[in-house]
C-alpha cells in the first residue's frame, strides 16, 4: 500500500517526522476523504501512545470542518470566506477504535461515513454502540473461497443487493395476476383501522397479484375508499374479529399462498385463539403486532403455530415473547437473542430495529445493513409485513422472503432519506418507493 501510494503521487508523512502533528493538521484540512485504515478487526485494548494522539488529532481537525456549514450559511450574508466541509471518512475493515468482537469502542474511535469490511461483516458492525460508528456498511469481495471451513462455517451473513437479487421470485411476462400469488391480510379493528391498509399497500408494491383482506366491518366499510384494489372477504365481526370469523375463514385458508396475521388487529382474543388452531391454516404464515402480543400470554404458544412460521416483533413484543423486561432485553446481543429465541422456538424470527436480525431456526442469521430514524414512524411495520407475505405469495421461501422483504423496506427508507433527511416519510411512501428499489435491484444498480 506504501508503494502504491508513493506510485500515485499522494504525499507521504512519517509520525515520526511530524512530532507536533502540524503538518497532518495542514493535510486534512485540505483533504476530501480520509481512509481510516490505523487498525484493524484485531483491535482488543485502549488505544494508547502515537496511535490515540493520531486519532485524537485527526478528530479534533475534523471537528472545526464540521463547523464548516455553518459558517457557509453566515458567509452568504457577511460575504466572509467560509471553512471547507469536513471530509468523508472511510474505514477499512472497521474505523479504528471498534472491537470487533462485541460492538465496544474505544473513546478515541473515529466514526466513519462508510465502511468497507471483507468477505462479511464482524459482529462488532452490527452490534451497539459499534454500528453507529460504521455509517454505510460495505462487504467487498476478495476471493475468499466460500466453500473454506472457516468461512462456510460462519451463520451469520449480511444482506447485501446480490444476495436480495437472488431470492426476489422472477416475473414472467406472460403471467396473469393469479401466477403472482394470493395472499391475505388477517387484521383490523375500531381502534386501528389503517394498519391492515398499510400492508395490503406494501403487499401489492412487492408485486402481489391479488390481496385479500379480513377485517371488521366497521374497518372494511372505510377500506375501500382508500383501496379499492383489495378484495374485502365479508367475515363476521363489527368492530373486533372473533370466533365465528375465524370458523368462516377455514374454508377460504385452503386458496391463498401466503397470510399475514396481525396489524391492527386490537384485543382480539377470542378469534386468535380459533383462528390459530384452523387445521387450514396451511399457507407460509406471517405473524404480527397484537397477534404476538396475544401468543405471549399463552402457554406453549410456539405450538399453536404452523412448522416455520415467522414472527416479526419489534423489542417491546419480543420481550413479551421472552418474558423479561425491555431493559433486559436491550442490555443483550440482539443477534445471539435472536438466534438462541428462533432455536428455542422452532420458528424463523424477524427482530425489527436499527440493523433488523432474521435468524432461523437452524442457527443461521441474516443482518440488515440499515439503521434509520426514517423509517422509525407508526405503520412501518405494517408495510413490512405486506412486503413480507407478498414475496413469499409469489413463490419465495418464507426464510428468504423475510430478509428480502426489510432489505426492500429498509432499502426504500434509505432511498427516501436523500429527499427527506432523517425524518418525515409517511408509512406509505415506504411502501411507494419498494417498486423504484425493486427495479434498481433487478438492473443491477442497487
Amino acid at each position: 500500500v506504501f508503494r502504491q501510494a508513493v506510485a500515485l503521487g499522494l504525499p507521504v508523512l512519517l509520525a515520526a517526522a511530524d512530532p507536533d502533528g502540524g503538518r497532518l493538521q495542514a493535510l486534512l484540512g485540505q483533504a476530501a476523504f480520509v481512509i481510516d485504515a490505523l487498525l484493524g478487526t484485531g483491535t482488543n485494548r485502549p488505544v494508547t501512545g502515537q496511535l490515540a494522539e493520531i486519532l485524537r488529532l485527526t478528530a479534533a481537525e475534523l471537528a472545526k470542518r464540521d463547523h464548516g456549514t455553518l459558517a457557509r450559511l453566515h458567509s452568504l450574508q457577511e460575504w466572509r470566506p467560509a471553512p471547507a466541509a469536513r471530509p468523508q471518512i472511510i474505514a477499512v475493515d472497521c474505523p479504528s477504535g471498534l472491537y470487533c468482537d462485541d460492538g465496544r469502542l474505544d473513546p478515541l474511535t473515529l466514526s466513519a461515513d462508510i465502511t468497507v469490511t471483507f468477505a462479511g461483516p464482524k459482529r462488532g458492525h452490527l452490534l451497539p454502540p459499534g454500528e453507529m460508528a460504521c455509517g454505510e456498511l460495505v462487504v467487498a469481495d476478495i476471493g475468499i473461497d466460500p466453500a473454506l471451513p472457516a468461512v462456510a462455517g460462519v451463520k451469520v451473513e449480511l444482506a447485501t443487493p446480490g444476495k436480495v437479487k437472488g431470492a426476489l421470485p422472477g416475473r414472467a411476462r406472460v403471467g396473469h395476476k393469479g401466477s403472482f400469488g394470493r395472499v391475505m391480510i388477517v387484521g383490523g379493528s375500531d381502534q386501528y383501522r389503517g394498519a391492515p391498509l398499510l400492508s395490503g399497500l406494501g403487499a401489492f408494491r412487492a408485486g402481489a397479484g391479488l390481496v385479500n383482506m379480513a377485517l371488521p366491518e366497521t374497518v372494511r366499510n372505510a377500506a375501500l375508499a382508500f383501496m379499492p384494489e383489495v378484495s374485502y372477504l365479508p367475515v363476521p365481526g363489527e368492530k373486533l374479529l372473533d370466533a365465528a370469523a375465524a370458523a368462516w375463514l377455514a374454508k377460504e385458508l385452503p386458496a391463498y399462498d401466503g397470510v399475514l396475521v396481525g396489524p391492527g388487529i386490537g384485543p382480539a382474543g377470542p378469534f386468535l385463539d380459533a383462528f390459530f388452531q384452523l387445521a387450514e391454516l396451511q399457507a407460509p404464515l406471517v405473524v404480527d403486532a397484537d397477534a404476538l402480543n396475544w401468543l405471549s400470554t399463552q402457554p406453549d404458544w410456539p405450538a399453536l403455530l404452523p412448522p416455520l412460521s415467522l414472527l416479526t416483533p419489534h423489542p417491546g413484543e419480543m420481550a413479551r415473547l421472552l418474558g423479561i423486561p425491555l431493559h433486559d432485553l436491550l442490555s443483550q446481543n440482539r443477534i445471539e437473542v435472536a438466534q438462541a429465541a428462533a432455536a428455542a422456538w422452532g420458528h424463523i424470527l424477524l427482530l425489527k430495529g436499527a440493523h433488523t436480525v432474521v435468524a432461523h431456526p437452524d442457527g443461521r442469521v441474516v443482518v440488515l445493513p440499515f439503521a434509520n430514524s426514517l423509517l422509525s414512524v407508526g405503520g412501518s411495520g405494517d408495510v413490512l409485513g405486506g412486503l413480507i407475505v407478498a414475496l413469499a405469495g409469489q413463490g419465495a421461501p418464507l426464510w428468504e422472503a423475510a430478509w428480502a422483504g426489510a432489505y426492500l423496506h429498509g432499502a426504500a427508507g434509505e432511498a427516501a432519506r436523500a429527499q427527506y433527511g432523517d425524518a418525515g416519510l409517511l408509512a406509505r411512501e415506504i411502501a411507494n418507493g419498494v417498486p423504484a428499489v425493486r427495479r434498481a435491484m433487478k438492473s443491477g444498480f442497487a
